[in-house]
């Protein structure tokens, strides 16, 4: 176990006279040196879909429509698809529908085509559509496996007004973690952005991904979340631009003006969030031993750090618990019960 007593004022004032080597004002980076080839680690490779200027003239056309955006992801071998919420009834020229027509029970009309790309393709796909549950109806978000089998269900917790004056039930507030061979995962839907209970839960269940389909595209609240909860989120939209959000908030990819429809792109599961301090007074001795196998990349102004492995071998809980520290969460959870525990004392 490495450990350190000295104090964060003395340690900024050493480090001031060398800033510029050890990296201070910007952020630390070793990993310049990975060619390809290495033995580098399993990324997830995610594909995202925006229907931004898409119609069609029935759900069944959607469908169809949305089937071969997904085809264009193929070559990318993507591990995983998430599509826009309620896609199927979306961007319909004069087309209204009774809730009580559509809702299915799944695998319905919506969900039953996506089965099969699912299994032709080997990739999880995110579906949603209205379910039925006996009297309920819900906004729902259903995984396929690579099977082409459906392996969970989540009900939007969150329905808009207008959702609930149609009739949609809200979920229960305990979204579900789904077990993929890539990780957890996770999914809040449109309004489900606005409130902290689904996030904070999924987080705390260790959900590293979190998908969130949507009738738009959320913008820098979508980008506050993943740095907030330290997950990656990956949006998909009815309209403007869905996008894969580093757990730093920043954007790895996005739709936009010259590829409207659809993304594909690889996120590193082998991430962690870390505060800074004290971790910094170690990151010499970790850059020693492991260099171009692992990059450290701090964000000065915010005193975090991401840690993050290149090496296939080198999981990055070991590198954790190899020099006694903690995650982001694990430390303000951890804080939390410290501040209980004074409060109920005092």
């Amino acid at each position: 176990m490495k450990s350190s007593n000295i104090s964060r004022r003395k340690f900024l004032g050493n480090a001031s006279l060398g800033a510029g080597a050890f990296g201070l004002p910007g952020y630390f980076s070793q990993a310049e040196g990975i060619k390809s080839g290495d033995n580098v680690p399993r990324h997830v490779n995610i594909g995202t879909v925006s229907i931004m200027d898409i119609s069609a003239s029935n759900p069944p056309d959607m469908i169809q429509k949305v089937l071969g955006i997904m085809e264009n992801m193929v070559p990318y071998k993507p591990d995983i698809i998430c599509l826009p919420e309620i896609f199927a009834y979306a961007n319909i020229a004069n087309h209204h529908y009774q809730l009580k027509d559509v809702a299915e029970k799944v695998p319905g009309a919506v969900v039953t085509p996506f089965l099969n790309f699912a299994r032709t393709h080997n990739c999880y796909v995110i579906c949603p559509t209205y379910s039925l549950h006996g009297e309920n109806i819900y906004i729902s978000a259903v995984l396929i496996s690579r099977q082409g089998k459906v392996a969970g269900e989540y009900h939007k917790m969150r329905p808009a007004e207008s959702e609930l004056k149609m009739g949609i039930t809200p979920g229960k507030a305990n979204p579900p973690v789904f077990e993929t061979d890539f990780g957890k995962i996770g999914v809040q839907i449109c309004f489900d952005v606005k409130y902290e209970e689904g996030w904070n839960a999924l987080k705390d269940k260790g959900a590293q991904i979190i998908f969130w389909p949507s009738a738009y595209a959320g913008g820098q609240e979508i980008s506050s979340r993943a740095w907030r909860h330290q997950v990656y989120i990956v949006t998909s939209t009815q309209k403007d631009t869905s996008k894969i959000c580093d757990i730093t908030g920043e954007t790895i990819a996005q739709t936009g003006r010259w590829q409207r429809n659809w993304i594909c792109a690889p996120v590193n599961p082998e991430k962690a969030f870390i505060p800074t301090w004290p971790a910094v007074s170690l990151f010499p001795d970790i850059q020693k031993k492991y260099g171009p196998k692992l990059r450290l990349t701090t964000f000065s102004e915010e005193e975090w750090t991401i840690m993050e492995s290149l090496d296939a071998g080198l999981k990055i809980a070991d590198v954790l618990k190899e020099f006694n520290l903690k995650s982001m969460h694990e430390t303000l959870k951890e804080l939390s019960a410290a501040h209980k525990k004074a409060g109920e004392k005092t």
